[in-house]
């Protein structure tokens, strides 16, 4: 079976959600506490023994090229003024042995659009997509979500797609899966429908930014036409090669942050800057000096806690 080599990162969204924050820079270049979003992915695929990046850009994505490229003056000023530590830090950004790989997505016509984009260099090999809007932070003992997909991909020889569950309420902001039973915390797909009313939801297992794809799917994607929104569907696509061969649809073992929303953002910056090897203790601390939740008290915001306790910060 084939080892997933290569990885897909679709980065030639505008980002409008966090306007201003993104009007001159990408909505994936935004830090959650000190590194930006597109690091964590590409931390993820490394860490699953990926090598070959492709991100597929857009106008105004150069920082994500700047970020992983060698900064020749600025590592020649950190060596000039003996910070050693920050210097070994720039350098490691990306591994020696990981090739990145830029292509631009000529027009904003979808997610299918943007994996097709990627094809030149993907070839015939499987790989995998990753979404830098979902973060993905893995449980305690096991390895990031990719991983543990492309492990599942060398055990089953098929396609892998990210679930979890939502509420019903909010089947129509996700693909939607249908299936039944395989293995452990796996379902083997039937369909999937993209942004499906809550009364249409063949299902609430909601489709979130990883997969592991066969590369088939790049000739059911190019004989696509434009789908929901009026552009080319990855979904559509997955349904496609689903009537053909099997596809599974995984829940992954990692918390899922949605930082292309603003409250998912700012919940995943509170939850890794409390786990942050070098801050995480005085900021767990600081967060556990606001005061419990008070209805009456005017001028006060809630704030729901990983532990699940509520609390408040005071607006100034």
């Amino acid at each position: 079976m084939n080892r997933i080599r290569k990885a897909v990162f679709p980065v030639a969204g505008l980002g409008t959600r966090f306007l201003p924050a993104t009007k001159a820079q990408p909505k994936e270049m935004l830090p959650v506490v000190d590194k930006p979003l597109i690091q964590y992915a590409v931390e993820e695929a490394v860490e699953a023994g990926i090598t070959e990046m492709v991100f597929i850009t857009g106008r105004n994505k150069r920082a994500i090229e700047d970020h992983f490229d060698t900064a020749y003056e600025l590592e020649s000023e950190l060596e000039r003024s003996g910070k050693h530590e920050l210097l070994e830090l720039v350098q490691s950004i990306i591994p020696k042995n990981v090739n990145c790989i830029y292509i631009r997505q000529p027009a904003a016509l979808g997610l299918g659009h943007a994996v097709l984009c990627a094809r030149p260099a993907i070839g015939d090999e499987p790989f995998a997509v990753l979404l830098a809007d979902d973060l993905m932070d893995a449980a305690p003992g096991y390895q990031s979500a990719i991983a543990q997909m492309t492990r599942l991909y060398q055990q089953e020889g098929a396609s892998i797609i990210a679930v979890q569950n939502v509420a019903r309420e909010f089947t129509s902001q996700y693909g939607i899966v249908s299936g039944t039973p395989y293995k452990d915390s796996m379902e083997i797909m039937h369909g999937i429908v993209e942004k499906p009313s809550p009364d249409l939801a063949p299902s609430t297992l909601a489709v979130v930014g990883r997969y592991v794809l066969s590369n088939k799917i790049f000739s059911y994607l190019e004989k696509l036409g434009k789908g929901s929104g009026g552009e080319i569907q990855l979904t559509d696509g997955i349904a496609a090669l689903l009537k053909d061969q099997a596809v599974y649809a995984y829940r992954c073992a990692a918390t899922r942050y949605d930082c292309g929303s603003k409250l998912g953002y700012l919940k995943a910056t509170i939850a890794l800057g409390m786990k942050h090897a070098e801050l995480g203790g005085e900021f767990s601390r600081y967060i556990q000096t606001l005061e419990l939740f008070d209805e009456k008290a005017p001028g006060q915001n809630v704030i729901q806690f990983a532990s699940g306790k509520k609390g408040v910060a005071s607006l100034i």
